[in-house]
């Protein structure tokens, strides 16, 4: 008798508890077949988003973000400052072209920026009232919020022994949650506060940071899709 079965291959995958289990896993190819047959706005969206390659402005600065842990840079990064924003931005960035043209430094806003850098950073509210306020600035013409995220780390990390799992912090949560953070920072301190890990020193986990960091900025080209639509 003729039975369906799955094209899936399974593949040992470590789980949050640290144990490796048989996932079902689809060849690129298959999962973008899987996703054209799929009525929904977005599939244009994920596909570009999916088979985006290395050569993009985000596979390009993205491969930079995962070399940063491994780096010198790394650890004598000028945590809680402007300049230590800016050094993040350059690395990412730097060197990248768009359109012709070369990423810009920063668009140096010398008063706000000084007083941003001083504002104090020694409690939870404190350090995301200082992330809040320099997003508002945004100091950069692009890659602000890839920049902030692990500048934000950082800040926690050097303050607090504490950084952001990120991946327990849903796209749209996290965008709605910025954007009222400029009125009011309370929903952005609420949803990062309970994904707060003191695995200040794990390698995956700022990897999978710099996954969940790209996949932000990505939600916003979706929602531009569909609005264009």
């Amino acid at each position: 008798i003729p039975q369906l079965t799955t094209n899936c291959s399974q593949l040992k995958l470590t789980a949050r508890d640290g144990k490796k289990y048989a996932t079902d896993c689809l060849l690129q190819d298959d999962i973008i077949t899987l996703v054209e047959n799929v009525p929904s706005k977005k599939t244009a969206a994920f596909i570009k988003w999916f088979t985006y390659s290395d050569e993009t402005i985000d596979g390009k600065s993205k491969t930079k973000a995962y070399a940063l842990f491994d780096s010198s840079l790394y650890n004598t990064l000028d945590v809680g400052t402007v300049n230590g924003l800016q050094q993040i931005h350059a690395y990412l960035f730097g060197g990248i072209a768009k359109g012709g043209f070369r990423f810009a430094p920063a668009q140096f806003l010398p008063g706000t920026l000084k007083t941003i850098e001083n504002m104090p950073e020694s409690s939870f509210d404190e350090i995301v009232d200082k992330y809040v306020e320099m997003n508002v600035a945004h100091p950069f013409m692009e890659g602000n919020g890839r920049s902030m995220r692990i500048w934000l780390d950082l800040l926690l990390k050097k303050n607090l022994q504490l950084c952001v799992d990120w991946s327990l912090i849903g796209k749209k949560a996290y965008l709605s949650a910025m954007e009222q953070s400029v009125v009011n920072a309370a929903p952005i301190k609420a949803l990062l506060f309970p994904a707060l890990t003191d695995k200040i020193h794990d390698r995956e986990m700022f990897m999978k940071g710099v996954d969940y960091s790209y996949y932000y900025e990505q939600e916003n080209e979706i929602t531009e899709v569909e609005g264009n639509e």
